[in-house]
């Protein structure tokens, strides 16, 4: 409601409004309040990352998007420290599968998935710690994706966030956007 706000006082030329997939009664309020219907784009379409988001924007912008080839594996690191990897069994259930095994810790299913490196990753969140990464499993052992990895999933440029812990690394790449939607809608604003 701040950016209707916002938008109410400033009168942009352009305006741009972006949020997960929710319950249809929750988006029509906001597409009420933008006057504009969300448009639907996964960033699987610029990255190697799955992460559907409603857009509401009065950019024109070009609505055949690209399509992205990438999977985890082309943005992996090749040398990760020892400080990543888990010591802990899992059950394997094959890399045909976006979640190849289940890492046997403590905590929620959500804690547990272990990504194939042959699939688009799924969504990164805004994390600290406590097992809550996203997880890969490589060579038959399961790490955690590193800051600089999630940098690569939402196209930041390599180690922009390298001042600041790992932590507040994990928490704010995950919490952002894929620069390269983003820079897709504002390439259309001349």
């Amino acid at each position: 409601f701040e950016f209707i706000r916002l938008m109410q006082e400033t009168k942009p030329t352009y305006f741009f409004l972006e949020n997960v997939e929710m319950k249809k009664e929750w988006e029509k309020v906001i597409t009420n309040l933008m006057g504009v219907e969300p448009i639907a784009i996964n960033s699987e379409r610029f990255s190697a990352q799955s992460r559907p988001r409603l857009y509401w924007t009065n950019i024109n912008f070009d609505r055949t998007l690209p399509t992205n080839n990438q999977v985890l594996r082309d943005v992996l690191e090749s040398n990760v420290e020892e400080k990543y990897f888990y010591s802990q069994d899992f059950q394997y259930h094959g890399n045909d599968k976006v979640v190849c095994a289940t890492l046997n810790i403590n905590g929620h299913d959500i804690l547990k998935r272990v990504n194939s490196p042959d699939h688009k990753c799924q969504t990164l969140t805004a994390v600290c710690g406590g097992n809550q990464q996203k997880k890969v499993l490589l060579n038959n052992r399961v790490r955690t994706l590193t800051p600089l990895e999630y940098e690569r999933l939402q196209t930041i440029p390599d180690n922009y966030t390298s001042m600041v812990s790992d932590g507040a690394r994990y928490k704010s790449i995950g919490n952002g956007w894929t620069v390269d939607v983003i820079a897709y809608f504002f390439s259309f604003i001349k």
